[in-house]
């Protein structure tokens, strides 16, 4: 197998399991100190979690949403001996389009990119794998980093047809774009980033102040924010078994990034459009396995993150990220082409601001066409 049209179809009995499922969740008792938290101090809400599950049971129709997904232009690509889900939605101009390879991140996939795709696809060729071991995409035997996927990527692209192409991602994505941009520099036209990329190695006194606060912040968002990655990184496999086992367990782990880390909270996502992401996840089973690519890019060797970037790298820098980058560092790791500060956005900018994330990269990458 080469290439082969994709539709998956949820069979009813999965449906049905699911219902059966989140019907069954056993709720933690009342005065147990799991009660409602409706500025989510502690975590996930339980009252908005009970009423999210109540609604992907009985109201939330996956058959109508897979249906809707199933009119993209999926196919499923080996590369590698590694199976590829992938949206290519072709350019209709005259002409040759421009290729742009669109990276996701966790705990996402190609959902990332639902809302701006169509926005993209009149200017574009616009490509949207999902990473091996998210969603639609092979499991592969041992957990890949990031360097490995952007090596897949790069004979990817090539097997679509292009050999040349700009590469955007947010999150585990910024850091695939930037291996293609430092091992395969011949193939990267340009780069944009949302600023999710390896901080400094370099003595704390050679940098700016404000690089030196920047990294101050990081390392107390790690103390506050980060238990989740530890746990991604270190012991997987522990917190995969509940998650794979319990939907309301699922939502509680990935909701709650959504909301903290998009600008506007929840209010950016209908619940139709949390849903889709979480039925995505649990219908592939694939949240052990997204997990398990944080334990592989930890293992990464220390020297590869001083490497610089010399392909033309765009950063935009959103309000609501959970990382705001600064004009210095993004200097000395890359080379530097454009950096702006848009007025609004999150983590998830493609989703929460699909118009305003669209430009960014319109704007950008127009400089190299």
């Amino acid at each position: 197998m080469t290439r082969m049209d994709f539709a998956p179809h949820t069979s009813p009995a999965a449906i049905s399991e699911l219902r059966a499922r989140l019907l069954a969740t056993r709720w933690p008792p009342a005065g147990t100190g799991i009660d409602p938290d409706p500025d989510w101090s502690l975590g996930t809400d339980p009252a908005y979690l009970r009423e999210l599950t109540a609604y992907w049971a009985d109201g939330f129709d996956w058959e109508a949403r897979e249906a809707e997904l199933n009119r993209l232009p999926r196919s499923f690509v080996e590369v590698g001996g590694t199976g590829i889900h992938v949206i290519h939605s072709i350019a209709d101009r005259e002409g040759q389009a421009p290729a742009l390879l669109l990276l996701h991140g966790w705990p996402d996939s190609f959902w990332r990119y639902l809302k701006v795709l169509p926005l993209l696809a009149p200017d574009f060729d616009v490509v949207i794998p999902d990473m091996p071991g998210f969603s639609y995409s092979d499991i592969p035997e041992s957990p890949l980093n990031s360097q490995q996927v952007a090596a897949l990527y790069a004979e990817l692209m090539t097997k679509l047809g292009y050999e040349r192409f700009f590469a955007a991602g947010g999150d585990i994505g910024s850091h695939v774009a930037r291996y293609l941009a430092l091992d395969a520099p011949e193939r990267v036209i340009a780069m944009h980033t949302m600023g999710t990329l390896p901080a400094p190695v370099a003595d704390a006194t050679t940098l700016t102040p404000e690089e030196q606060q920047w990294l101050r912040t990081s390392q107390a968002w790690v103390g506050t924010e980060g238990a989740y990655a530890a746990m991604h990184r270190t012991k997987p496999n522990t917190a995969a078994i509940g998650l794979t086992d319990s939907p309301a367990g699922l939502a509680a782990w990935i909701v709650e990034k959504l909301r903290t880390w998009s600008e506007g909270g929840l209010a950016s996502y209908s619940l139709d459009d949390v849903l889709t992401n979480l039925s995505i996840y649990w219908f592939t089973g694939t949240i052990g396995s997204s997990m398990r690519m944080y334990r592989a890019n930890a293992q990464l060797p220390l020297e590869d993150l001083g490497r610089r970037v010399e392909v033309p790298t765009g950063f935009s820098v959103f309000p609501g990220d959970i990382s705001q980058v600064p004009y210095a560092w993004a200097e000395r790791v890359t080379k530097l082409a454009r950096f702006t500060e848009p007025a609004q956005g999150g983590h998830f900018a493609p989703y929460e601001v699909p118009e305003l994330y669209a430009q960014e990269l319109r704007d950008f990458f127009g400089l190299f066409l």
